[in-house]
């Protein structure tokens, strides 16, 4: 594997040239910034410290981040608060379509916090939003990244029957390193995820299922050939892969980081396995260029 080794314990750990990003200088990142504020929203490029949020607000883009910043789960990679979550805000869902109406979008990806304090897990807040957003605009593409919801086939089905175009779900990292990165949620379980999507819309065409792995967690390159053809196996059609990046001294290190030729040759691999689409790159994200992908509507 080529990648650059780095000692675990030393978090300020010099980054690599390919890591770095610019500061915002263009009027759009600013505005955008506001028009998030002015509507009370919350995006996982802020709550996650994207690295790309600076390029992507820049472009007018933001991937919404409903149900609250809180989580109720503590992964070991994610810089979004644990704690207990307030109350979900009932008219969230309209600020929503009225912050992609300003920012005439036509791709948006919603993601939320895992809300294991509700019974439904968040499944009928991405259905109100969905909803808020096409009775706004019908002609959008909606991506959704969504949460485990314990891979309970109601929840899965309250999402797909609010008709988004893209059901995401992430792996994050390979199986063996599961139980370290991720809070309460199994590799098994995530990969059940993504098939019951596929098998449950079924009936109204199918729908495109999309997941992310981070790479620079301590991963063999065998075990993340193993999870591409995991996906694979329960119809993933669209992958990115990205660098970990390490949010803070509590956080999981990084072991190493991934040459942006090395993230090229695992893309190609990915594509060779059948990936309709692949987005492989240091600083991909889940969210990253996700109007690059363009669905076949079935709705």
């Amino acid at each position: 594997m080529s990648c650059i080794k780095i000692d675990p314990a030393l978090h300020q750990a010099q980054k690599p040239p390919w890591i770095k990003v610019r500061l915002p200088s263009n009027p759009v990142f600013f505005s955008t910034k506001a028009l998030i504020s002015d509507l009370r929203l919350h995006t996982v490029c802020e709550s996650a410290q994207c690295p790309n949020r600076w390029e992507c607000w820049s472009q007018g883009t933001a991937t919404f981040m409903i149900a609250g910043d809180r989580c109720t789960r503590a992964c070991g990679f994610c810089a979004v608060t644990t704690a207990k979550p307030f109350a979900l805000e009932e008219d969230e869902p309209q600020r929503i379509a009225e912050a992609i109406r300003r920012m005439k979008l036509k791709h948006v990806v919603i993601t939320a916090v895992a809300r294991d304090d509700l019974k439904d897990g968040g499944a009928n807040h991405f259905a109100r939003t969905i909803i808020a957003i096409r009775e706004m605009d019908p002609s959008i593409i909606i991506e959704v990244l969504v949460p485990d919801f314990h891979a309970q086939d109601w929840c899965i089905q309250i999402v797909l029957d609010a008709r988004p175009d893209i059901y995401n779900h992430n792996m994050e990292t390979v199986e063996r390193l599961t139980p370290l990165v991720r809070s309460r949620a199994k590799y098994r379980t995530s990969l059940q995820v993504l098939r019951r999507a596929k098998e449950l819309s079924s009936r109204n065409g199918g729908i495109v299922t999309k997941s992310g792995v981070m790479l620079g967690l301590g991963e063999k390159e065998t075990e993340l050939f193993q999870t591409m053809d995991d996906l694979r196996e329960v119809g993933c059609e669209v992958l990115t892969m990205g660098q970990y990046l390490r949010p803070s001294p509590k956080h999981l290190p990084v072991i190493e980081y991934i040459t942006p030729e090395q993230f090229v040759y695992y893309g190609e691999i990915a594509r060779k396995k059948g990936f309709l689409h692949v987005a492989s790159g240091p600083l991909v994200r889940s969210s990253y260029h996700a109007a690059d992908f363009h669905p076949v509507i079935r709705r």
